[in-house]
C-alpha cells in the first residue's frame, strides 16, 4: 500500500452557526519554481519535476508564447481542441505536475504574425483574438476535458512594462502608452481564461523589477513598476484581479533581498509601500501579490554571481522577509536548474544536476512550514461543526471528476483527542474535496488545535495532511 502526502488547502464555509475566515497569507504560500526548459524540453523533464517535488515546492510556473503554441491562425481560435494549438510539452508539464500533486501557474504571453504583430512583444491587431486564446487555453485546463489538468493559478504578459516583451512603451512624442495597451491586454485576457474557466485566479502585472519611466535614446524603453501600475490604473481602475505578480529581483545578483531601492521600483522590501499603493490606485482594501519570479545567480557559473553559501543565505533571507507579509501569497524561485537553453544561472542545481552547496536542502528547509496545502484556521469560539475544503490533487491524476474520497479525521488539543470522525466527499473538478468535521465540545476562544486528515481513495493511495485550528 502507498502512502503519500496530501495536498490541502483550505477554505473555511460557514456552517451552521458558524463563521470562519482564512489565517494571514504569511503563514503559508505557494512555494515553487519557474523553470521552462528543465520542465517542458530537457530529456530528464519529468525527473526534474518529480525531484523538484522532493524539494518542497508545491507550484510550477510556466510560460506559455501564443506565438509559438498557434503559429497559423485556428479555425476555431476559442476552441480548446483546435488542432492549430501545439499544447503538448504544456499537457506533459501540467500532469506531471499533478501526479507530484503540484499546482501550476501558466503565464499566457506573446503575440503571433498572423495576429497581426511583427514580433511576439507587440499588441495584437485585435484583443479579441487574445480573448479567444486565452479562452482557448483556459478551457483546455478546466478539468472538463477528460486526460487534462485543472489550473487553478493564471497571469497575463510577462513584464510588459519592458520594452523587451511589449513594445512601444512611450510613442514617438515620448509619451507613455505601454500601460493603456497593457491594461486592454489584460483585459481581453481576464475575460478569456473566466469564460474558460470560471474558477481560475488570475493576476495582472507581471511586472519586472525596475525602469526609467521616460525615453532614453539608445537604451531599450522601460516603465518602473510603480509608475506602470499606477498608470494601468489611471487607464482602467475597475480592471479585476486575483492579485498582482511582481518579480522583485535585486539590482545585481550580489545585492541582499533587503535592498531598498528608489520608488517607484519595487524590491522585496519595497512590497509593502507597493501592496498599500495599489490599493489607492486600484481602490481596493486589500491586494494580494504573488512573486512569480525571484532569484540569485551564482558564480563561477555568472561572473556576477554570488558563492554557493551566499546564494543559499540570500534564498531562506528572501522567503523569510516575504512570508512576514501578509499579503504575500506565492513566492517562486527562478530557476531550479541551470540549463544551456536558459542563460540565467540561478538554479539550486548545476548544469549537471549536482546541488550548489546547501541551496536545494535550504529550499527544502524553508519551504516546508510554509506548504500552502497545510491549512491554518481560525474559527469562531463555540463552534462545533466546520466545514472545510482540503485540496487533493493527487488524486486527480487517476480519479475523475465525481470520484468518492474516504477520509478519516482527528482533532487534538494539548496532544488529547477532543474529535474524530468519518465519512465520504466527492472529488471536484478543482481537485478538492469537503471534510465535514464536528466537534465533541465548543471550541474554546485562544486556544490552538491541531488536525489530521487521511484521504484515500479505491486506488489504495492514502494522503494525509495536518491543519492548525485556533478558536476566535
Amino acid at each position: 500500500m502507498t502512502r503519500r502526502p496530501v495536498f490541502v488547502l483550505l477554505a473555511l464555509a460557514v456552517v451552521s452557526a458558524i463563521a470562519a475566515q482564512a489565517a494571514p497569507a504569511s503563514e503559508r504560500m505557494w512555494v515553487g519554481f519557474h523553470d521552462d526548459p528543465s520542465y517542458r524540453w530537457v530529456p530528464s523533464r519529468l525527473d526534474r519535476i518529480e525531484r523538484s517535488a522532493r524539494d518542497g515546492a508545491t507550484i510550477v510556473r510556466l510560460l506559455v508564447q501564443w506565438n509559438k503554441v498557434a503559429p497559423e491562425r485556428p479555425r476555431r481560435p476559442a476552441s480548446a481542441t483546435d488542432p492549430a494549438y501545439r499544447f503538448d510539452d504544456i499537457d506533459e508539464a501540467v500532469r506531471a505536475a499533478q501526479r507530484e500533486g503540484q499546482e501550476t501557474m501558466l503565464t499566457i504571453s506573446g503575440t503571433p504574425r498572423w495576429a497581426g504583430a511583427r514580433a511576439p512583444n507587440q499588441m495584437p491587431r485585435h484583443v479579441a483574438d487574445f480573448r479567444s486564446f486565452a479562452k482557448a487555453i483556459a478551457t483546455r485546463y478546466s478539468g472538463r476535458l477528460q486526460g487534462l489538468p485543472f489550473v487553478r493559478f493564471w497571469s497575463v504578459w510577462n513584464e510588459p512594462n519592458l520594452n523587451l516583451f511589449l513594445t512601444p512603451q512611450f510613442d514617438k512624442r515620448g509619451r507613455s502608452v505601454a500601460p493603456r495597451n497593457y491594461a486592454k491586454l489584460y483585459a481581453a485576457g481576464y475575460a478569456g481564461i473566466k469564460a474558460g474557466n470560471r474558477l481560475a485566479q488570475v493576476a495582472i502585472g507581471e511586472t519586472s523589477a525596475r525602469g526609467r519611466d521616460h525615453h532614453v535614446r539608445g537604451l531599450s524603453d522601460t516603465h518602473s513598476p510603480g509608475k506602470f501600475a499606477e498608470l494601468v490604473a489611471r487607464a482602467n481602475p475597475r480592471l479585476r484581479f486575483d492579485a498582482w505578480a511582481h518579480h522583485p529581483y535585486p539590482s545585481t545578483p550580489a545585492l541582499k533581498p533587503s535592498q531598498l531601492v528608489k520608488w517607484p521600483n519595487v524590491s522585496l522590501k519595497s512590497l509593502p509601500r507597493f501592496e498599500t499603493s495599489l490599493n489607492t490606485w486600484f481602490k481596493r482594501k486589500s491586494t494580494p501579490i504573488w512573486v512569480t519570479e525571484y532569484g540569485h545567480q551564482t558564480r563561477p557559473q555568472d561572473s556576477l554571481g554570488v558563492p554557493y553559501s551566499t546564494q543559499a543565505a540570500y534564498l531562506r533571507q528572501a522567503i523569510s522577509m516575504t512570508r512576514k507579509m501578509p499579503f504575500v501569497g506565492m513566492f517562486i524561485w527562478f530557476v531550479y536548474q541551470d540549463d544551456r537553453g536558459q542563460p540565467w544561472e540561478s538554479g539550486l542545481y548545476t548544469r549537471g544536476g549536482s546541488p550548489k552547496g546547501r541551496s536545494a536542502r535550504t529550499f527544502r528547509a524553508v519551504a516546508k512550514p510554509l506548504d500552502a496545502r497545510n491549512p491554518t484556521l481560525s474559527v469562531r469560539r463555540g463552534a462545533r461543526t466546520a466545514s472545510v475544503k482540503l485540496y487533493a490533487r493527487r488524486y486527480c491524476a487517476n480519479d475523475p471528476a465525481g470520484t468518492p474520497i474516504g477520509m478519516t479525521w482527528r482533532i487534538f488539543r494539548a496532544g488529547r483527542l477532543v474529535a474524530v470522525g468519518q465519512h465520504r466527499s466527492r472529488l471536484l473538478r478543482d481537485c478538492t474535496v469537503t471534510a465535514s468535521l464536528r466537534f465533541r465540545r465548543p471550541l474554546v476562544s485562544g486556544q490552538a488545535y491541531t488536525g489530521r486528515v487521511e484521504l484515500n481513495d479505491a486506488n489504495g493511495i492514502f494522503l494525509d495532511r495536518q491543519l492548525t485550528i485556533r478558536g476566535a
